[in-house]
């Protein structure tokens, strides 16, 4: 006998006709958050992770993203299928697309990947993509170094479970909270390891 099949026997010798214990599946659902607010908790929370977060009227977020993208002076930037063409007005920019699909060497070439979401959470201050239109495939949104993505105001959930409410479960899911970023075991905080190092958010209200 083993020393793992040894510890298994003892522990099951140990637990021999105790009764099975209730466990509380009082889980929080859709609509146990308020909905109001929703708009500014998610620009702090999204703050809070040391994204840029801009909020303004859905009517100038092609001038926005004009001026986002000139600041960051980003001269070609990845587009997914689906992306609203009309908010593509910046004079400099190549657009890039990804069609065919791009390698991983052409994706961290360029200068960074605008997209739309499917869905975003107040409390945790997270964006939820999913592959739909504008969105593109996962690697569009890890490899480039920026990340400007827009969020209409009515995609903004109050919690997770009102956000997965609103979620195809068979799609494929990237839930992204704030630049890419981890920490070693002392705590140095290094940026753009495994997705963006800077993610710029639009809120269009």
């Amino acid at each position: 006998m083993s020393s793992r099949e040894r510890i298994l026997a003892r522990v099951r010798a140990a637990v021999a006709g105790a009764p099975d214990p209730e466990i509380p599946r009082g889980y929080r659902g859709p609509g146990a958050l308020p909905a109001d607010g929703v708009v500014d908790l998610f620009a702090e929370r999204v703050r809070d992770y040391r994204a840029v977060v801009r909020v303004l009227p859905e009517s100038e977020a092609a001038e926005q993203v004009a001026r986002s993208l000139a600041e960051r002076r980003a001269g070609r930037v990845v587009v997914p299928g689906g992306f609203p063409r009309a908010l593509l007005t910046a004079p400099d920019v190549q657009w890039v697309t990804d069609d065919p699909p791009l390698t991983a060497a052409a994706l961290d070439a360029v200068d960074g990947v605008v997209t739309t979401c499917a869905v975003a959470v107040a409390e945790t201050g997270t964006i939820v993509l999913d592959a739909g239109p504008g969105q593109g495939r996962r690697a569009l949104t890890l490899v480039p170094d920026y990340h400007l993505c827009l969020v209409r105001a009515g995609q903004i959930a109050p919690g997770v479970p009102d956000a997965l409410a609103r979620l195809d479960p068979v799609r494929p899911q990237t839930w992204i909270s704030g630049p890419s970023a981890t920490s070693d075991i002392e705590l140095n905080r290094v940026e753009g390891v495994h997705g963006p190092r800077t993610l710029e958010v639009l809120i269009l209200t």
